[in-house]
């Protein structure tokens, strides 16, 4: 049987696919079986070392006040990337050469440099040249470091979502009389939003992990630097990275379940919108119930 995409397996690719499946999975299951072997031998399962866990006081003053600073520092970094970065990005194609040419130099510079780099940069910054309490300071320049490199990533985003769009649909935003700011604004933004979606979230993900990087540089106090001053109490180590790698996990698999939903409501919104004719609206608009005529802004009689 053959499919428009692609044929479908016969026998032998049947049995070669089932033999593939079952190698990986007993793969799978010796290297599930070594670590757990590694880690036992090495006494890293005992109970001593995983009971933290259970118990509030770890995650009360830990892991629960290190995620809150997680999520404090990258929800900033996201509420300010993302419309500075759609700003960028529009920018980027303007017609004037005095807005497009210094949002490219922008663009590439800050999209060129490591964001633990710009993290550093800025502690440096607030450091010298401000009067920023030393508590508040790491905060600052972890924001400041994922929105500079973020907001360029996601200008391109931007840019490369409105590119992709058919120019008809600027032709024909122009030939009704749309000004270039109204075509961005109803026409081309609005479409391109759903299919720049998956890229958005993606970047949004990097945010939160990037939080990591001024935990661990300038002593941002966010999840895993609270991992390690819990791992320091406890002796917890390894046990410690997998928790707060679950964490993690949950955290990213939540954004990117929203995301998922939101892009499907979107699609599920343009599919349905248009407005719905009653029987009275039928009657004006069918030529046999008037008598042979149109509207009075259809050219009369025919």
């Amino acid at each position: 049987m053959t499919s428009v995409l692609y044929d479908a397996p016969g026998p032998r690719a049947k049995r070669r696919n089932i033999i593939l499946s079952v190698v990986f999975f007993a793969l799978l299951a010796l290297l599930a079986w070594w670590v757990w072997k590694t880690m036992n031998d090495k006494g890293q399962l005992e109970w001593a070392l995983w009971k933290p866990f259970t118990e509030s006081e770890a995650w009360s003053t830990y892991l629960l006040p290190g995620l809150a600073n997680t999520l404090k520092g990258a929800a900033l970094a996201m509420v300010i990337a993302l419309p500075l970065g759609a700003a960028l990005g529009i920018a980027r194609m303007s017609d004037h050469r005095w807005v497009r040419i210094p949002a490219g130099v922008v663009v590439e510079f800050f999209r060129a440099i490591p964001v633990l780099l710009l993290m550093l940069f800025a502690n440096e910054f607030y450091v010298r040249s401000t009067d920023i309490p030393s508590d508040e300071r790491p905060l600052y320049a972890v924001v400041t470091g994922l929105v500079l490199y973020n907001a360029s990533v996601l200008a391109e985003v931007v840019r490369a979502g409105i590119l992709a769009l058919p120019r008809g649909q600027t032709e024909a935003a122009h030939a009704i009389g749309l000004r270039k700011t109204q075509t961005m604004t109803s026409i081309l933004l609005p479409q391109a939003v759903t299919a720049m979606l998956p890229a958005i979230v993606s970047q949004l993900v990097v945010i939160v992990k990037d939080t990591a990087l001024g935990g661990v540089m300038i002593g941002f106090t966010e999840l895993l630097n609270a991992r390690q001053t819990l791992a320091a109490f406890y002796g917890n180590v390894i046990q410690s990275f997998v928790v707060v790698a679950i964490i993690y996990i949950i955290l990213n698999f939540i954004l990117t379940s929203f995301a998922s939903w939101l892009e499907k409501r979107l699609r599920r919104s343009k599919r349905s919108t248009g407005a719905v004719l009653g029987a009275e609206d039928m009657e004006e608009l069918n030529p046999a119930a008037t008598g042979g005529t149109f509207g009075t802004g259809a050219g009369g009689t025919i």
